[in-house]
């Protein structure tokens, strides 16, 4: 999952998608706040390459960042060379720390495979909270929204270098299984193509919920943001 050769290309293809790391920050910033106006510590878990990160090191006083890739982890570090970015996996992790705010962005809290794993991975983020801190989750598609079959398509060039990406989701019971194929093209090199494969959880809204209430968090949705994905906002006592 997220080798070397999807880390060095993943910012670039979804940025040519629309995807806007820094208004996405700004956007989730804005609802934590209405929850906990003098929040200033954040833990972005799943950070990946650290895009949202570098983005919220300019909205929060003290950041960190935690990947279950390492290959993205060297990527993030790399960018944020200030900023502590640790190996670790959402399911269960213990940095010693607490954050007023824990967020998991791009859908990544599907990769729970079952619901025992979502309730171990929002139990996990709540231990990491200061009093009356705040948990923000864009979460993967529930049942109902999640289009069966779905194919995407995009090709970008930047800088002399040519990524093709084309991806097929399909349900595989109560996940989907995505298929990735990239192209890569080089004046130098030349042309490569690798893939890979993802099974991503469908968790319903409901089932969510329950995990944050489990977690000892007062939970909110707020539907729109991230592709229509939505927003968990989960808050501590």
């Amino acid at each position: 999952m997220y080798g070397a050769d999807l880390t060095e290309i993943h910012e670039l293809i979804h940025e040519s998608r629309g995807k806007d790391y820094g208004a996405e920050a700004r956007e989730l910033t804005r609802h934590v706040r209405g929850l906990r106006p003098g929040a200033g510590s954040l833990l972005d878990v799943a950070c990946g390459t650290g895009a949202h990160l570098r983005h919220f090191a300019g909205l929060y006083e003290r950041v960190a960042g935690l990947e279950l890739s390492e290959p993205m982890v060297r990527a993030a570090r790399r960018g944020l060379p200030d900023v502590p970015v640790h190996v670790g996996d959402m399911r269960g992790f213990d940095l010693d720390a607490r954050f007023d705010v824990v967020t998991c962005m791009f859908g990544s809290i599907g990769y729970a495979t079952d619901e025992a794993e979502l309730h171990a991975t929002l139990a996990t983020f709540a231990r990491h909270l200061t009093p009356g801190g705040v948990v923000a989750v864009d979460p993967w598609w529930f049942p109902e929204t999640y289009l069966d079959g779905y194919v995407s398509g995009d090709v970008t060039t930047l800088a002399g270098r040519t990524v093709a990406r084309v991806s097929h989701s399909a349900r595989d019971g109560d996940a989907c299984r995505m298929d990735v194929h990239y192209v890569v093209a080089d004046a130098g090199a030349g042309a490569r193509h690798f893939s890979e494969t993802h099974r991503i959880s469908l968790f319903p809204r409901a089932t969510y919920e329950a995990a944050f209430r489990a977690a000892g968090l007062t939970v909110t949705y707020v539907p729109g943001p991230h592709s229509g994905r939505g927003l968990f906002l989960g808050a501590a006592a």
